[in-house]
This record gives structure tokens, sequence and C-alpha cells, in this order.
């Protein structure tokens, strides 16, 4: 499991990267009483809803499975609160960006951005 500054650092490395890839970062840490959203940014189709996992090689299982569906459903009440607050006629979308990295320092190995990695349950 990612300890806090490496989570932040992998939050900052993930904002930066898809910085490069173009997209406009909106804000970083939005949070609400539901829960909280690593990354909000936008691109030309949608506002673009992220949680980022950072985990050290050694770890059994991939970043994603630990986005179970009990944080899936605060990262989703986490946006429509932002949503309420946010008018927007983008589409919207939830991605998962995973980062694995060096065991003794963060050194990314992997950079994994997975789009639609999720979805409300209308």
């Amino acid at each position: 499991m990612a300890d806090n500054s490496s989570g932040r650092l992998g939050e900052q490395y993930a904002a930066e990267r898809m910085k490069n890839d173009g997209y406009e970062i909106i804000c970083t840490n939005y949070r609400s009483r539901f829960g909280e959203i690593d990354i909000i940014a936008s691109d030309s189709k949608y506002i673009v809803f992220v949680e980022v996992k950072t985990r050290r090689y050694t770890s059994y299982a991939r970043p994603v499975e630990w986005v179970t569906k009990t944080k899936q459903n605060r990262i989703i009440n986490t946006a429509l609160m932002y949503l309420s607050e946010h008018k927007t006629n983008l589409n919207i979308r939830f991605d998962v960006i995973e980062i694995i990295t060096g065991t003794r320092e963060f050194h990314v190995i992997e950079y994994n951005h997975i789009k639609n990695a999720f979805m409300m349950g209308w």
C-alpha cells in the first residue's frame, strides 16, 4: 500500500502526465462530504474524474483493484456534488490512473491511464 507521501507524489506525477497528454487540470484533491477526487480534468469532450492509485512494485494486486465498488460510489457522489456546484456541458468520465513505483524511492516503473474505468450505475 502506498504511504501518504508516495500517494501525493503519484497524484502530482499523474497530473503532469495528463497535462502533457493535452488535458486541462481543473483541480486536484477536490473534497466533499462523500469523499475526495484526486484529479478533475477536461479535454474537448469530457470532464474527467480521476482516481490515482500508487503502489510499490512488490504489491500483490494491480492498483486499480483497490478501487472497490464502495470507493467508486464515493467518487461518483463526490463528482455529483462537484457538478452541482460547477455546471458543464461536457460528458463525464471516470478514469483510474495506476502508478507502480520502485520499492525504495519514488521511481515510476509503470504508468497506466485507464479511461472509463467505471461508470455511474443509474
